[in-house]
Order: C-alpha cells, then sequence, then structure tokens
C-alpha cells in the first residue's frame, strides 16, 4: 500500500508514503514545543493518509494516549455543529438566508425578528450573551432554554458588527435543528443519528455516561503565568470587564469553563454544540474529509458544499470581531482562512479550539484534517503545534 508504519515510545500510528513530513512534525511537537498527548489525523480524496497518535493521556497516571483516546476539543465542536446545519440545508429543509423567526417564531422578539440565518451562523446577530442566568441546569432543559433565547435581546443592532457568539451559537443552532427536523431532535442527537453513525466516527455533542473516564484525556490548562504573559494585555484586561463583550461571550453565564468537571473532564449528557464536543482526530478528519470529497457518504448536495467553500460576508462594520479583538471571517457556522488565522485554500472551512484543537475541509485539494490535544497552549492565531502540522500538509500536497 506504500505506507510506512511507525511505533516508537511516543508515537504510534502510520503516515502513507508522501506524508512522512506530517509525522515529522508531529514528533517534534513532543521535542520541540510542549506536547503531552495528542493525535492527528487527515484524509485526502477520501483516504486516510495520516493516523497518528501519541505522548501521555493522562500525566497523573502516566498512561499512555492510545488509538481510541476521546478529549474536549472545544470550539472545534463549532464545525460538527455546522455541519448538522449544512446537512438540513442540503435536504431541502433549511435556507442559509432565511429569518430563523421563520423556522422558531418566538425567535422573532426583543429585536430579532429580521435576523437571518446566514447572520446569526457569521456571529453577526448580536447573541453573543445572556441577559438571564444560564447554567448546567438551564442547558439540560431544553425548553426553557430555548425561551429564554427567545426573550433574548441582541446586544448590537444585528448585521452591523461581528462578535463571537462562544458558547451562545450553539444554543441557537439546536433549537433551530429541533424546530426544523420532523423528529424534533436537538442538534446532537441529530449528529450521532445523521453523520457520526453513518461514518462510523466517534464523535460525542453529549457525551454518553457510558464511555469510562479511563478513554478520556483530562485538559492540562496553561498556567496563570502563561495566561498573563502569553495573551494580548487588551484581551486579559477584556476579560477581567465583566461589561466587555469579551467576558459576556467567553467568561461567564455560563462561560466556556461549565461543560468542563473537577477533573478537567467534560460533564456528561450535556450538549453544548459550541464547545462541549469530545472526540477523536480521526472522527473530526473523517467528517471533514467527507464534505472535502464532495459529500456523498452523506448525500451532500453540490448547492451546499459551494456555499460552504464561498467567501465570507462581512458585517456593516465588516471583519473586525468585538470579541476576538481583530479580524476574523465565519461563514455558515465555520471559521474561513484569513491573514489572521491561515488554514489550506480560500475555499477551505473549518473550526479552532481553545488550547489547540483544529479541524477543516479544504475541498481544492480533497483534505479532511483534524488535531487534537490535552495539553492547552494560548495562540489566538493558531497553536504553534497545529501550525508546524498543517505546514508539513502543505508542503506535502504541493509537491
Amino acid at each position: 500500500m506504500g505506507m510506512t508504519t511507525s511505533k516508537t515510545p511516543s508515537v504510534d500510528g502510520f503516515v502513507k508514503s508522501g506524508f512522512e513530513p506530517v509525522r515529522e512534525a508531529f514528533v517534534e511537537n513532543f521535542t520541540l514545543r510542549g506536547e503531552l498527548g495528542g493525535a492527528s489525523c487527515i484524509y485526502r480524496n477520501g483516504e486516510k493518509v495520516v493516523d497518528l497518535w501519541g505522548g501521555v493521556r493522562d500525566r497523573k497516571s502516566g498512561e499512555p494516549w492510545r488509538a481510541d483516546t476521546l478529549v474536549v476539543v472545544h470550539s472545534a465542536t463549532k464545525g460538527l455543529a455546522a455541519m448538522v446545519i449544512a446537512l438540513l440545508h442540503s435536504r431541502g429543509l433549511l435556507d442559509y438566508d432565511e429569518r430563523v423567526s421563520s423556522y422558531w417564531p418566538e425567535f422573532a422578539q426583543a429585536g430579532k425578528e429580521r435576523i437571518t440565518v446566514r447572520q446569526l451562523l457569521a456571529h453577526q446577530a448580536g447573541l453573543y450573551g445572556f441577559d438571564e442566568p444560564v447554567d448546567r441546569d438551564v442547558v439540560a432543559d431544553l425548553d426553557r432554554l430555548a425561551a429564554i433565547m427567545a426573550r433574548q435581546r441582541p446586544l448590537f443592532p444585528p448585521g452591523e458588527r461581528q462578535a463571537y457568539h462562544a458558547i451562545t451559537l450553539g444554543f441557537y443552532e439546536s433549537e433551530l435543528v429541533r424546530r426544523i427536523d420532523p423528529a424534533r431532535r436537538a442538534l446532537g442527537r441529530f449528529f450521532a443519528d445523521e453523520i457520526a453513525a453513518p461514518l462510523g466516527s466517534e464523535f460525542y455533542i453529549g457525551l454518553p455516561r457510558s464511555i469510562p473516564d479511563a478513554r478520556l484525556a483530562p485538559l492540562e490548562p496553561p498556567s496563570l503565568l502563561k495566561r498573563l504573559t502569553e495573551l494580548p494585555l487588551s484581551f486579559t484586561f477584556a476579560a477581567m470587564n465583566r461589561r466587555s463583550v469579551l467576558h459576556r461571550s467567553l467568561i461567564a453565564n455560563p462561560g466556556t469553563g461549565f461543560y468542563v468537571d473537577k477533573d478537567r473532564l467534560v460533564v456528561r449528557e450535556l450538549e453544548v454544540p459550541s464547545g462541549g464536543g469530545v472526540g477523536t482526530a480521526r472522527a473530526i478528519a473523517k467528517a471533514y474529509g467527507v464534505f472535502a470529497a464532495g459529500g456523498d457518504e452523506l448525500a451532500l448536495r453540490r448547492e451546499t458544499i459551494d456555499a460552504l467553500m464561498a467567501p465570507a460576508s462581512p458585517s456593516s462594520n465588516g471583519f473586525f470581531d468585538d470579541c476576538l479583538h481583530g479580524d476574523v471571517r465565519f461563514s455558515l457556522g465555520f471559521m474561513k482562512p484569513s491573514e489572521s488565522f491561515p488554514f489550506g485554500h480560500p475555499a477551505a472551512f473549518g473550526a479552532p479550539g481553545a488550547g489547540g484543537a483544529m479541524g477543516y475541509a479544504d475541498p481544492e485539494v480533497g483534505i479532511g484534517y483534524g488535531y487534537v490535544t490535552n495539553r492547552m497552549g494560548m495562540n489566538l492565531h493558531g497553536d504553534p503545534r497545529d501550525a508546524a502540522l498543517r505546514a508539513a500538509l502543505r508542503a506535502c500536497c504541493d509537491a
């Protein structure tokens, strides 16, 4: 098959001939870039060409990262959630340019009546925070959460600006799915039934209690010193300002940490489509690989793939993001490549996660890519470990 098999004390897996530089970069993540445990997988034109894992799953026990180790990927979950919306679009059940209230009538309150699905998915709806208290109990009660979202007022005129909806986006997406799906499934259940199961991929938006802790990699957050010295000062100050967009989007009510438990594992049976996904790099790469290769395995229409490949549409104020403090491009639930966060070719689409996880589809070269880690980094423009893997992949594709 022309494959190179690798098994060393720290790295297992294989790379197809021609993709050896990716393995070299993966090994260097441990020797040069401080990796603890992680995995990377790549599909090209529907074929798995890289599948690597290594390091330590749990620093306390010293247990190794195995082929089936699962880990929380934070906002990389958003890309998998956006695939659900894309599947509804492909089936003719959703129009990206239709008003959200056409599918969810109660949404048309408090100045939200004209918000389109496209605006919501591009973080241009002004719905990055909640005025009413939202905690785990509320999130677990979908009807109660839907009522709170329906009453929520936009925090800026929809379409006027862009502000990353760090946690809220997935909840709005999930209620939209519930309103459209004839079976009234929430987004996580829909993903499990209609994407993960057909593809045989192990990724969960709402981790079942049946998955043992021994398969999960506890997250290792960055030290306080790293958080204070490696983030831009403006970002740090905004995080401490309770009135800032960043604080309301990322830090509080409910914040990005509410779906992680005291053992730094994910809270079970809780659907958080914007950040609580748990899975393998292999599952992420497989799903993106299907989208990159034309979507046949999920019966996706070409019209949907073309929409995902199209350039992002800016808000009236352009692509400057009031939460992330820079130009970022979002489209249809995915991130698009930009100068501040380059990946793949211009038509690519994906989603990075806090700490370093990344997944994307690059249809121009048929690439589906996934990278996961348990040692969280702090770079806002692409983790150096992920960036090294992607640079090596690009060199292989260009060779």
